[in-house]
């Protein structure tokens, strides 16, 4: 289930158009953009399927002033972020960015009228963190739980972490990288990513 809701993990945020960034509540931030994914990818899907640089652009382009990047690998990193040098978390800011970036644009063109359901928000929306509690409707009429996890900044929410049924995206990716710095080095992590990057513009 989780490898078929993984395009999910940005379904909602890439559909945000400009300026709900600054939606006054975590539930605005997402309830504004359910159903607008289609009409961002409306007469485009075969056009961007052939066109990675293009695909790629696109979402950055959505997803960039959405998403807490340095925030969201420091929880990734979580210990090794505090041994790690500036230039190092700089560095892995921008390749972990672009590995989820690529990782997922390409199965976002593989979704249509996924529908989604909002739940009441429980929390605290003084808080510095809120999760937004939600079901994904697959084709086949299985609901899935998906909760979206923003982080408040000055000029509104920002996302950083997606649990889908249960498994959180940022500890997944924590555990994986973090057992390949134990076999390796943060270095050799960063470097991998960073060319895998390449290949993929490439």
């Amino acid at each position: 289930m989780l490898r078929r809701l993984r395009p999910s993990i940005f379904i909602v945020l890439f559909a945000l158009p400009p300026g709900i960034a600054q939606a006054t509540s975590p539930n605005e931030f997402i309830e504004e953009a359910v159903g607008l994914l289609e009409v961002q990818l409306d007469g485009r899907r075969e056009d961007l399927a052939n066109d990675k640089e293009a695909l790629y652009a696109l979402i950055d382009e959505i997803l960039l002033p959405r998403f807490d990047r340095r925030f969201a690998a420091g929880q990734v990193l979580a210990r090794h972020w505090r041994t790690a040098s500036d230039e190092q978390r700089d560095r892995f800011v921008d390749a972990f960015y672009t590995t989820l970036l690529h990782r997922y644009a390409e199965g976002l063109l593989e979704f249509s009228n996924v529908g989604v359901e909002i739940l009441p928000f429980r929390g605290d929306e003084t808080k510095k963190l809120a999760t937004v509690k939600t079901f994904v409707r697959l084709e086949d009429g299985t609901k899935v739980p998906v909760n979206y996890t923003l982080v408040s900044r000055d000029d509104g929410w920002r996302m950083f972490d997606v649990t889908i049924e249960g498994v959180s995206y940022v500890r997944n990716f924590r555990a994986e990288f973090d057992a390949e710095i134990r076999a390796t080095s943060l270095e050799q992590v960063i470097m991998r990513l960073e060319e895998e990057a390449i290949g993929d513009d490439g």
